[in-house]
Protein backbone atom coordinates (compact mmCIF):
# COMPACT_ATOMS: atom_id res chain seq x y z
CA UNK A 1 0.00 0.00 0.00
CA UNK A 2 2.86 2.36 0.83
CA UNK A 3 4.45 1.65 -2.54
CA UNK A 4 1.16 2.41 -4.29
CA UNK A 5 0.82 5.70 -2.38
CA UNK A 6 4.39 6.69 -3.26
CA UNK A 7 3.75 5.87 -6.91
CA UNK A 8 0.57 7.96 -6.97
CA UNK A 9 2.37 10.92 -5.41
CA UNK A 10 5.14 10.71 -8.01
CA UNK A 11 2.55 10.38 -10.78
CA UNK A 12 0.79 13.53 -9.58
CA UNK A 13 4.11 15.37 -9.38
CA UNK A 14 4.93 14.21 -12.90
CA UNK A 15 1.56 15.41 -14.19
CA UNK A 16 2.11 18.75 -12.45
CA UNK A 17 5.52 19.21 -14.06
CA UNK A 18 4.26 18.33 -17.53
CA UNK A 19 1.12 20.47 -17.21
CA UNK A 20 3.31 23.53 -16.71
CA UNK A 21 5.41 22.96 -19.83
CA UNK A 22 5.25 25.72 -22.41
CA UNK A 23 7.60 24.31 -25.02
CA UNK A 24 10.30 21.64 -25.08
CA UNK A 25 13.09 22.01 -27.62
CA UNK A 26 15.42 19.08 -28.18
CA UNK A 27 19.05 20.08 -28.61
CA UNK A 28 20.29 17.52 -31.09
CA UNK A 29 18.33 17.01 -34.34
CA UNK A 30 20.28 13.87 -35.24
CA UNK A 31 22.46 11.61 -33.16
CA UNK A 32 23.35 12.93 -29.72
CA UNK A 33 27.17 13.18 -29.69
CA UNK A 34 28.77 10.39 -27.72
CA UNK A 35 25.41 8.94 -26.65
CA UNK A 36 25.12 5.17 -27.01
CA UNK A 37 21.46 4.82 -26.04
CA UNK A 38 18.46 5.67 -28.20
CA UNK A 39 16.54 8.90 -27.68
CA UNK A 40 13.80 8.35 -25.13
CA UNK A 41 11.75 10.59 -22.80
CA UNK A 42 13.50 11.27 -19.47
CA UNK A 43 13.14 8.49 -16.91
CA UNK A 44 11.39 9.45 -13.67
CA UNK A 45 13.18 8.50 -10.46
CA UNK A 46 10.69 6.66 -8.22
CA UNK A 47 13.20 5.57 -5.60
CA UNK A 48 13.79 8.85 -3.74
CA UNK A 49 11.68 10.88 -1.31
CA UNK A 50 11.80 14.44 -0.04
CA UNK A 51 9.04 15.96 -2.16
CA UNK A 52 11.38 16.47 -5.13
CA UNK A 53 10.52 15.43 -8.68
CA UNK A 54 13.63 13.80 -10.16
CA UNK A 55 14.78 12.49 -13.49
CA UNK A 56 17.08 9.48 -13.28
CA UNK A 57 18.17 9.28 -16.94
CA UNK A 58 18.24 11.69 -19.89
CA UNK A 59 19.31 10.44 -23.33
CA UNK A 60 17.62 13.11 -25.48
CA UNK A 61 18.66 16.47 -23.97
CA UNK A 62 16.43 19.51 -24.29
CA UNK A 63 15.42 22.88 -22.91
CA UNK A 64 12.00 23.60 -21.45
CA UNK A 65 10.89 27.16 -22.18
CA UNK A 66 9.28 29.38 -19.53
CA UNK A 67 8.10 32.77 -20.77
CA UNK A 68 7.47 35.74 -18.46
CA UNK A 69 4.40 37.94 -18.50
CA UNK A 70 4.64 40.39 -21.38
CA UNK A 71 4.34 43.33 -18.98
CA UNK A 72 7.24 42.06 -16.83
CA UNK A 73 9.44 40.88 -19.70
CA UNK A 74 12.90 42.53 -19.57
CA UNK A 75 14.62 41.05 -22.65
CA UNK A 76 17.13 38.93 -20.70
CA UNK A 77 17.21 35.15 -20.32
CA UNK A 78 18.69 32.46 -18.08
CA UNK A 79 19.46 28.81 -18.77
CA UNK A 80 18.81 26.92 -15.52
CA UNK A 81 20.86 23.81 -14.71
CA UNK A 82 19.33 21.61 -11.97
CA UNK A 83 21.64 19.69 -9.69
CA UNK A 84 21.83 16.06 -8.69
CA UNK A 85 25.44 14.95 -8.57
CA UNK A 86 25.51 14.43 -12.37
CA UNK A 87 23.42 11.34 -11.59
CA UNK A 88 19.86 12.69 -11.34
CA UNK A 89 18.15 16.01 -12.02
CA UNK A 90 16.27 17.65 -9.12
CA UNK A 91 13.97 18.94 -11.78
CA UNK A 92 11.33 20.90 -9.89
CA UNK A 93 13.37 21.99 -6.84
CA UNK A 94 16.26 23.38 -8.91
CA UNK A 95 14.64 23.73 -12.30
CA UNK A 96 10.99 24.55 -12.91
CA UNK A 97 10.50 26.34 -9.59
CA UNK A 98 13.52 28.51 -10.35
CA UNK A 99 12.21 29.21 -13.85
CA UNK A 100 8.92 30.53 -12.47
CA UNK A 101 10.81 32.75 -10.02
CA UNK A 102 12.87 34.15 -12.89
CA UNK A 103 9.68 34.73 -14.89
CA UNK A 104 8.33 36.89 -12.06
CA UNK A 105 11.47 39.03 -12.37
CA UNK A 106 10.89 39.39 -16.12
CA UNK A 107 13.45 36.86 -17.34
CA UNK A 108 12.78 34.25 -19.97
CA UNK A 109 13.94 30.93 -18.48
CA UNK A 110 15.09 27.69 -20.07
CA UNK A 111 15.37 24.60 -17.85
CA UNK A 112 18.11 22.35 -19.17
CA UNK A 113 17.56 18.61 -19.31
CA UNK A 114 21.20 17.58 -19.66
CA UNK A 115 22.45 14.04 -19.94
CA UNK A 116 22.58 11.84 -16.87
CA UNK A 117 23.68 9.67 -15.18
CA UNK A 118 27.47 10.07 -15.02
CA UNK A 119 27.88 11.92 -18.34
CA UNK A 120 29.84 15.05 -17.41
CA UNK A 121 31.26 15.58 -20.88
CA UNK A 122 27.87 15.10 -22.45
CA UNK A 123 26.41 17.61 -20.00
CA UNK A 124 28.97 20.22 -21.09
CA UNK A 125 28.09 19.59 -24.74
CA UNK A 126 24.42 20.01 -23.86
CA UNK A 127 24.79 23.35 -22.06
CA UNK A 128 26.99 24.73 -24.84
CA UNK A 129 24.48 23.65 -27.48
CA UNK A 130 21.59 25.07 -25.41
CA UNK A 131 23.26 28.47 -25.18
CA UNK A 132 23.75 28.55 -28.95
CA UNK A 133 20.16 27.51 -29.68
CA UNK A 134 18.80 30.21 -27.37
CA UNK A 135 21.02 32.80 -29.07
CA UNK A 136 19.95 31.68 -32.53
CA UNK A 137 16.28 31.97 -31.57
CA UNK A 138 16.60 35.15 -29.51
CA UNK A 139 14.31 37.13 -31.84
CA UNK A 140 11.59 34.50 -31.49
CA UNK A 141 11.51 35.07 -27.73
CA UNK A 142 12.34 38.81 -27.86
CA UNK A 143 15.63 38.26 -26.03
CA UNK A 144 18.78 40.34 -26.28
CA UNK A 145 21.38 37.78 -27.48
CA UNK A 146 24.00 39.58 -25.37
CA UNK A 147 21.98 39.09 -22.18
CA UNK A 148 21.69 35.33 -21.84
CA UNK A 149 23.08 33.92 -18.61
CA UNK A 150 23.43 30.54 -16.95
CA UNK A 151 22.43 29.51 -13.44
CA UNK A 152 23.08 26.25 -11.64
CA UNK A 153 22.58 24.46 -8.34
CA UNK A 154 24.99 21.92 -6.82
CA UNK A 155 26.22 19.80 -9.78
CA UNK A 156 24.31 22.23 -11.97
CA UNK A 157 26.51 24.91 -10.42
CA UNK A 158 29.54 22.89 -11.48
CA UNK A 159 28.11 22.66 -14.99
CA UNK A 160 27.39 26.40 -15.05
CA UNK A 161 30.95 27.16 -13.93
CA UNK A 162 32.28 24.90 -16.68
CA UNK A 163 30.06 26.60 -19.26
CA UNK A 164 31.36 29.97 -18.06
CA UNK A 165 35.04 29.05 -18.30
CA UNK A 166 35.20 26.50 -21.15
CA UNK A 167 33.22 28.39 -23.79
CA UNK A 168 36.23 28.41 -26.14
CA UNK A 169 36.54 24.63 -25.92
CA UNK A 170 35.08 22.79 -28.93
CA UNK A 171 33.34 19.82 -27.37
CA UNK A 172 31.43 18.54 -30.42
CA UNK A 173 31.36 18.78 -34.20
CA UNK A 174 29.05 21.56 -35.48
CA UNK A 175 25.51 20.40 -36.23
CA UNK A 176 23.98 23.44 -37.93
CA UNK A 177 24.32 27.22 -38.19
CA UNK A 178 23.53 27.67 -34.48
CA UNK A 179 26.96 26.22 -33.73
CA UNK A 180 28.64 29.20 -35.38
CA UNK A 181 27.42 31.35 -32.46
CA UNK A 182 29.16 31.88 -29.15
CA UNK A 183 28.27 29.64 -26.21
CA UNK A 184 29.72 32.11 -23.68
CA UNK A 185 27.15 33.07 -21.02
CA UNK A 186 26.65 36.80 -20.44
CA UNK A 187 26.47 36.27 -16.66
CA UNK A 188 26.65 33.34 -14.25
CA UNK A 189 24.90 32.39 -11.01
CA UNK A 190 26.24 29.57 -8.83
CA UNK A 191 23.88 28.57 -6.02
CA UNK A 192 25.45 26.12 -3.54
CA UNK A 193 27.81 24.85 -6.30
CA UNK A 194 29.71 21.57 -5.97
CA UNK A 195 32.92 20.09 -7.40
CA UNK A 196 34.78 23.38 -7.94
CA UNK A 197 37.62 22.49 -5.54
CA UNK A 198 38.93 19.25 -7.04
CA UNK A 199 42.44 20.50 -7.68
CA UNK A 200 45.50 19.69 -5.56
CA UNK A 201 44.99 20.52 -1.87
CA UNK A 202 41.36 21.49 -2.52
CA UNK A 203 42.30 24.14 -5.06
CA UNK A 204 40.30 25.13 -8.13
CA UNK A 205 39.22 22.22 -10.33
CA UNK A 206 41.93 22.11 -13.04
CA UNK A 207 39.62 22.14 -16.08
CA UNK A 208 38.19 25.56 -15.14
CA UNK A 209 40.05 28.15 -17.21
CA UNK A 210 39.80 31.71 -15.86
CA UNK A 211 40.45 33.85 -18.91
CA UNK A 212 39.63 37.56 -19.08
CA UNK A 213 36.43 36.64 -20.94
CA UNK A 214 34.82 34.88 -17.97
CA UNK A 215 31.47 36.61 -17.34
CA UNK A 216 30.44 38.23 -14.02
CA UNK A 217 29.68 35.59 -11.39
CA UNK A 218 27.27 35.52 -8.42
CA UNK A 219 27.96 32.83 -5.79
CA UNK A 220 25.84 31.83 -2.79
CA UNK A 221 26.58 29.08 -0.29
CA UNK A 222 26.51 28.31 3.45
CA UNK A 223 29.40 27.50 5.74
CA UNK A 224 27.88 24.20 6.86
CA UNK A 225 27.29 22.98 3.30
CA UNK A 226 29.44 19.88 2.70
CA UNK A 227 30.39 21.44 -0.64
CA UNK A 228 30.90 24.90 0.86
CA UNK A 229 34.58 25.03 -0.02
CA UNK A 230 33.60 25.20 -3.70
CA UNK A 231 32.29 28.74 -3.26
CA UNK A 232 35.39 29.89 -1.39
CA UNK A 233 37.81 28.37 -3.89
CA UNK A 234 35.94 29.73 -6.89
CA UNK A 235 35.70 33.20 -5.36
CA UNK A 236 39.39 33.18 -4.45
CA UNK A 237 40.40 32.15 -7.95
CA UNK A 238 38.19 34.83 -9.52
CA UNK A 239 39.65 37.44 -7.18
CA UNK A 240 43.21 36.42 -7.98
CA UNK A 241 42.40 36.64 -11.68
CA UNK A 242 40.85 40.10 -11.14
CA UNK A 243 37.53 38.94 -12.56
CA UNK A 244 34.13 40.34 -11.43
CA UNK A 245 32.25 38.28 -8.88
CA UNK A 246 30.06 38.57 -5.79
CA UNK A 247 30.17 36.00 -2.98
CA UNK A 248 27.62 35.52 -0.19
CA UNK A 249 27.89 32.93 2.59
CA UNK A 250 25.55 32.30 5.50
CA UNK A 251 26.57 30.40 8.61
CA UNK A 252 23.97 27.67 8.25
CA UNK A 253 21.57 26.28 5.70
CA UNK A 254 23.09 23.06 4.43
CA UNK A 255 22.60 22.01 0.84
CA UNK A 256 19.80 21.47 -1.66
CA UNK A 257 17.15 23.90 -0.42
CA UNK A 258 16.26 25.64 -3.67
CA UNK A 259 13.63 28.33 -3.14
CA UNK A 260 11.49 26.42 -0.70
CA UNK A 261 10.51 28.21 2.52
CA UNK A 262 11.63 27.10 5.94
CA UNK A 263 15.37 27.83 5.72
CA UNK A 264 16.96 31.23 5.97
CA UNK A 265 19.31 30.39 3.08
CA UNK A 266 16.41 29.59 0.74
CA UNK A 267 14.77 32.90 1.61
CA UNK A 268 17.98 34.96 1.47
CA UNK A 269 19.71 34.08 -1.77
CA UNK A 270 16.79 35.10 -4.05
CA UNK A 271 16.79 38.63 -2.61
CA UNK A 272 20.53 39.01 -3.11
CA UNK A 273 20.40 37.39 -6.54
CA UNK A 274 17.57 39.64 -7.72
CA UNK A 275 19.54 42.76 -6.80
CA UNK A 276 22.66 41.43 -8.53
CA UNK A 277 20.72 40.40 -11.62
CA UNK A 278 19.23 43.84 -12.03
CA UNK A 279 22.74 45.32 -12.02
CA UNK A 280 24.61 42.74 -14.06
CA UNK A 281 22.00 41.27 -16.40
CA UNK A 282 19.88 44.33 -17.15
CA UNK A 283 22.20 47.34 -16.95
CA UNK A 284 25.49 45.90 -18.28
Amino acid sequence: MKNLSAFLILLLLSMSVYSQKKELIYLWPGKVPGELKEKLPPSIDTSKSGNVFRYSEVTNPGIEVYLPNLVAKNGSAVIVCPGGGYNILAYDLEGTEIARWLNKLGFTAFVLQYRIPDKKEGALQDVQRAMRIVRENSKKWNIDPEKIGVMGFSAGGSLSARASTLFNKKTYHPVDKADSLSCRPSFTMLIYPAYLDQGANLSLTPELELSKEVPPVFIFQTADDPYGNSALVMAGALRNAKLPFELHMLATGGHGYGLRPGKAAAETWPLLAEKWLRLKALIN
